[in-house]
C-alpha cells in the first residue's frame, strides 16, 4: 500500500485539529487542551528548532565549501541580498497601496477600539519594553550584534542566527582558503554529520502530523470571541489579501520570468514546508522541511540552498514587512491620526531594515513593529489594537516568509547554473 504523501498528512492533521480545536471550545475545555493536547506541538516544534541551528551550520558551511572558490561566494551573496531586498521592499509597497485603498482603520468604532486597547495593554507594553531595549541602543549596534562574542552561547540561543551564520561563514571561507589535502578531514566529517542532520529531520517529520494537530486544536481554543475578532475583521483582511498577492502573484511571476521554471511544480513541491509554517508560525522551525523540499524537490543545488534558505529565514521576512506596514496604517486610522507622504516612505524604509532584524521564531515581528510606530510618529500603545488577531495572521506571513526564501533560493540557482530539471 502506497504512504500517504507528507503533505496529505499535515492537511489531516490540521482538519483534526481544527475539527476538535471547535469541539473542545464549545464544551470549554481549554485548560484540559492547553495541559494535555498543546505540549505535543511545542514538543514538535521544539525539535525542529533544535536541529535548526545544527543543520544551519552544517549546511552554510559545506554550501560554501562547496564552491571552492570565494568569488562565486561573492557572487552569490550580491544576487542573495539583491533579490531578499526587492522582494522585502516590494511586499511594503503592497501592503501600504492595500491599506491605503481599503482604510481598515475605519471600520473600527470607538467602542471595539477602547475595549481593545484595555483589553491587550499589558501585552502591548511587554512587547514595548523589549523594543525599546533595542532602541537604546546605538545606530550601529545591529551590525555590532551580528559578531558573536562566544560562538557556543550563540548556539544556544535562536535569536542569534545571524551571528551563527556568520561564524559558519568564516569556517566555511577558510575551509575554501586552504589547500583541499589540508581541508579534506573537516569537509568529510561536515559531510557525514550532514547525512545524519537530513537522517534526524526525516524521522521528525513522522511526528508531523500529531504536531499540527496539537498545534491547531490549541490556536482554536485560544481565538478569542467573535465580537472581538469581527472588530478587526478588515484589518485581517487587508493583511491576507496582501500575503496571498505576494505569495501567489509576485513569487510565481518572478519563478517565471527570472527562474524560467513552471511556478506550479515549484509550489506543489514546497506544499509540505508551506503546511509546516502555517502550524508553527515559525521560519527557523520550518527551515529543515523547507532546505529539504528546495534540495531534493524542486531541484536546487546543495551549496545554492545551504547558503540562501538559512540567510533568508533570518533576514528575509516579506510576510513580516507587509504586516508591519498594514498594522501601522491601520493603527493610525484607528486612532485619527493622519500620515503623510514623507511619513509613509519612512515606513517601507523602517519595515525593511526591521524585517533584517526579526528573529525567525513566532511574533517577532510584533516587537519589530514597535519600532516602525515610533518612527512613524504613531503611539505604541496602539499595538494592543492587533493583539487579538496576531496569531492567526502569523501563521499566514510565516507561509509567505518561508515560499520567498524557497523563490529566491530558486532563481539564484538559475541564475548561476544550479538548477537541476524537477522529478516527474
Amino acid at each position: 500500500m502506497k504512504k500517504l504523501a507528507l503533505h496529505w498528512q499535515i492537511l489531516i492533521g490540521m482538519a483534526l485539529g481544527f475539527l476538535f480545536g471547535f469541539i473542545f471550545k464549545s464544551m470549554e475545555m481549554k485548560e484540559f487542551v492547553l495541559d494535555w493536547i498543546a505540549p505535543f506541538g511545542k514538543l514538535f516544534i521544539n525539535m525542529l528548532k533544535m536541529i535548526a541551528v545544527p543543520l544551519i551550520v552544517v549546511s552554510i558551511i559545506m554550501g560554501i565549501a562547496d564552491l571552492k572558490d570565494i568569488s562565486k561566494l561573492s557572487k552569490l551573496g550580491y544576487r542573495t541580498m539583491g533579490l531578499y531586498l526587492a522582494t522585502t521592499v516590494l511586499a511594503v509597497c503592497i501592503g501600504l497601496v492595500l491599506a491605503n485603498l481599503i482604510q481598515p482603520g475605519s471600520f473600527i468604532n470607538e467602542a471595539s477600539r477602547d475595549a481593545l486597547l484595555e483589553s491587550f495593554s499589558g501585552d502591548a507594553n511587554s512587547k514595548i519594553a523589549l523594543a525599546s531595549e533595542a532602541k537604546n541602543t546605538g545606530p550601529l549596534q545591529p551590525l555590532v550584534d551580528i559578531v558573536p562574542d562566544n560562538f557556543f552561547q550563540s548556539l544556544t540561543d535562536n535569536t542569534k542566527m545571524l551571528q551563527v551564520i556568520f561564524f559558519s561563514m568564516l569556517i566555511g571561507i577558510g575551509i575554501i582558503s586552504l589547500k583541499e589535502d589540508q581541508t579534506k578531514p573537516v569537509v568529510d566529517f561536515f559531510k557525514s554529520l550532514n547525512a545524519v542532520i537530513m537522517k534526524i529531520i526525516d524521522i521528525i517529520m513522522l511526528a508531523a502530523p500529531i504536531g499540527v494537530f496539537s498545534l491547531m486544536t490549541a490556536l482554536i481554543v485560544e481565538i478569542p470571541d467573535a465580537s472581538t475578532l469581527g472588530a478587526l475583521l478588515a484589518y485581517a483582511l487587508t493583511v491576507l489579501t496582501g500575503l496571498i498577492l505576494v505569495t501567489f502573484g509576485v513569487y510565481p511571476l518572478l519563478l517565471l520570468l527570472l527562474g524560467k521554471v513552471n511556478p506550479l511544480r515549484v509550489f506543489k513541491e514546497l506544499l509540505p514546508a508551506q503546511l509546516l509554517a502555517l502550524s508553527t508560525s515559525s521560519s527557523a522551525a520550518t527551515l529543515p522541511v523547507t532546505m529539504e523540499r528546495v534540495i531534493e524537490h524542486v531541484g536546487v543545488d546543495e551549496d545554492v540552498a545551504s547558503f540562501v534558505l538559512p540567510l533568508g529565514a533570518t533576514v528575509n521576512m516579506d510576510g513580516t514587512s507587509l504586516y508591519q506596514a498594514v498594522a501601522a496604517i491601520f493603527i493610525a486610522q484607528a486612532l485619527g491620526i493622519e500620515l503623510d507622504l514623507s511619513t509613509q516612505l519612512m515606513i517601507i524604509i523602517t519595515a525593511t531594515l526591521a524585517s533584517i532584524g526579526s528573529a525567525a521564531v513566532p511574533s517577532a515581528g510584533m516587537v519589530m513593529l514597535v519600532i516602525v510606530l515610533g518612527q512613524a510618529g504613531i503611539p505604541e500603545a496602539g499595538l494592543a489594537l492587533i493583539f487579538a488577531i496576531d496569531r492567526p495572521l502569523d501563521m499566514c506571513r510565516t507561509v509567505t516568509n518561508i515560499t520567498g526564501d524557497a523563490t529566491v533560493a530558486t532563481i539564484v540557482a538559475k541564475s548561476v547554473g544550479k538548477l537541476k530539471p524537477m522529478k516527474n
